[in-house]
C-alpha cells in the first residue's frame, strides 16, 4: 500500500508551536504517512528558534519576509512558493493551521489544485471580521475551504455546523497547544535575560504582559500601558515584564510610557522555552494574544484578555480568563482586583482549562489515519483530488 503523501504548511511561531507535535506524531506514523513539512517564513527568526527547539527541519522553507511588506504580500509570496511545491510532491492532504495568512493562502492555492485540507484548531470566532484583523476572516474562509475539520471544543464544533459545515467533518480534538506547551515546561530551565535573572518569583508578584495586536495599536495600547504603570507604582511587590513586540511603533509607545517605571521591565522577546517558563513562574497574565489564553490556563495562571471580544469565548465560560477590553480604567480595575482578592484568583486557576490534556496531535493523526483507510477500502486514493 502505497504512503499518505501529508504537506504540513505554517509560517509563524505561534503556528510552529501548534503544529510541531502534529508533525511529530504524523513522523511516527512513517510507515502509513509520508509527511514533508513546509514553511513559509512569515515569520523568520522567532519561526527558527521554534525549529529548533521542537527539532524541526523543514523540507521546503519559502523564507518570504521582507521589510514592511503588506499582507497582500504575504498573500502573494505564499500562492506563488506553494503552487510550485503542491505541482512538485503532489500531497494527498495538506494540513494548515488556524488563522494566519500562511493558512488561508495555503489552503486557497490547495483547493485551486483540488488537494483536500485538513484544518487544525478550526472553528474559532469572535463573529467581529475587523477583531481579530485579519485572522477572523483567514480562519472563516479556510474553513469554508477545509475538507476535514479539527476543532480544539465543542463550542468550535458548534460554530462550523452552524455554518453548515459537514458534521461528519468535525471533529473535538483539544488544541495542540497544550501538548507542546507540557512536552517542555517541566524541564529544568534558567533564565539568560539579566533581568528575569534577578527576580524571585515566590516573594514578588510577576505580571507577564502581552501586547502585540494590530487592532490595539495606537490609543489602546497606550491605554493599556497607562493602566500597567499605575499598578506598577502602586503596588511594590508587582513587577511587570512586557517582552516588546518588534513592531517599531508598539516599542515607542511602550517605552514612552513605561520605560521609566523602576518596576516595569521592558525585555526582548523571549524564545519559545523562555516563555513558557516565564508563564509558568508569573502571577498572573495580561494579554491580547489568542494561544496565550488557551496555555496559560494549563500552567493555572489567571489571565485577563486586553481586547474587546474574544474567539475562545470557552476559556471565558469556563472561567479562566476574564476579558477586560482596553479602557484604561477598566484594565486597572481587573488587575487591581486579582492582585487584592485571592479568592478571585484561586477560582481562575482552579477552573478546568477546556483545551484538552495534551494529546490532541496524536488525536488529529489517528483520525487522519482512520480517514484515508476507509478513502482506501473505497477504493478512492488521495482523497477528493
Amino acid at each position: 500500500m502505497s504512503r499518505i503523501k501529508v504537506l504540513v504548511i505554517f509560517g509563524t511561531r505561534p503556528e510552529a508551536i501548534k503544529m510541531a507535535p502534529v508533525v511529530k506524531a504524523l513522523e511516527k506514523e512513517s510507515d502509513f504517512f509520508e509527511t514533508r513539512t513546509l514553511v513559509t517564513g512569515q515569520h523568520r527568526e522567532m519561526l527558527d528558534q521554534v525549529l529548533d527547539i521542537f527539532g524541526l527541519h523543514p523540507d521546503y522553507d519559502l523564507d518570504i519576509m521582507l521589510r514592511a511588506q503588506s499582507i497582500s504580500d504575504i498573500t502573494r509570496r505564499v500562492m506563488d512558493g506553494t503552487e510550485e511545491i503542491l505541482k512538485s510532491f503532489s500531497p494527498d492532504i495538506l494540513l494548515v493551521h488556524g488563522d494566519t495568512t500562511t493558512s488561508f493562502a495555503a489552503a486557497l492555492t490547495g483547493f485551486y489544485h483540488r488537494i483536500p485540507i485538513g484544518h487544525v484548531e478550526a472553528g474559532l470566532r469572535s463573529y467581529n471580521r475587523y477583531s481579530p484583523f485579519p485572522e477572523e476572516m483567514n480562519r472563516t474562509l479556510t474553513g469554508q475551504l477545509a475538507n476535514l475539520h479539527f476543532a480544539p471544543t465543542k463550542g468550535n464544533e458548534k460554530n462550523l455546523i452552524n455554518e453548515n459545515i459537514d458534521r461528519e467533518t468535525i471533529f473535538v480534538t483539544g488544541n495542540t497547544v497544550i501538548d507542546a506547551l507540557l512536552s517542555v515546561v517541566d524541564s529544568k530551565f534558567d533564565f539568560q535575560e539579566p533581568a528575569l535573572r534577578e527576580m524571585d518569583f515566590s516573594l514578588e508578584r510577576v505580571i507577564l504582559l502581552t501586547a502585540h495586536r494590530r487592532e490595539n495599536f495606537g490609543p489602546p495600547m497606550e491605554k493599556i500601558f497607562r493602566a500597567v504603570r499605575r499598578i506598577a507604582e502602586e503596588y511594590e511587590d508587582v513587577r511587570v515584564v512586557y517582552p516588546m513586540h518588534l513592531n517599531p511603533g508598539v516599542r515607542a509607545i511602550a517605552r514612552g510610557i513605561l520605560g521609566s517605571s523602576p518596576r516595569v521591565h521592558l525585555i526582548e522577546p523571549l524564545e519559545y522555552l523562555g516563555f513558557a517558563h516565564l508563564m509558568k513562574q508569573s502571577f498572573m497574565i495580561l494579554t491580547d494574544s489568542g494561544g496565550i489564553q488557551e496555555e496559560a490556563p494549563a500552567l493555572g495562571k489567571p489571565v485577563l484578555v486586553l481586547r474587546e471580544e474574544t474567539e475562545r469565548p470557552e476559556a471565558v465560560a469556563a472561567g479562566t480568563v476574564k476579558v477586560v477590553g482596553t479602557e484604561e480604567e477598566n484594565v486597572y480595575a481587573a488587575v487591581r482586583n486579582l492582585l487584592e482578592n485571592p479568592s478571585e484568583v484561586l477560582g481562575m486557576t482552579r477552573a478546568i482549562n477546556p483545551y484538552g490534556e495534551g494529546r490532541s496531535a496524536q488525536r488529529i493523526v489517528s483520525i487522519l489515519k482512520e480517514h484515508f483507510k476507509d478513502l482506501k477500502k473505497r477504493g478512492i486514493e488521495g482523497g477528493e483530488k
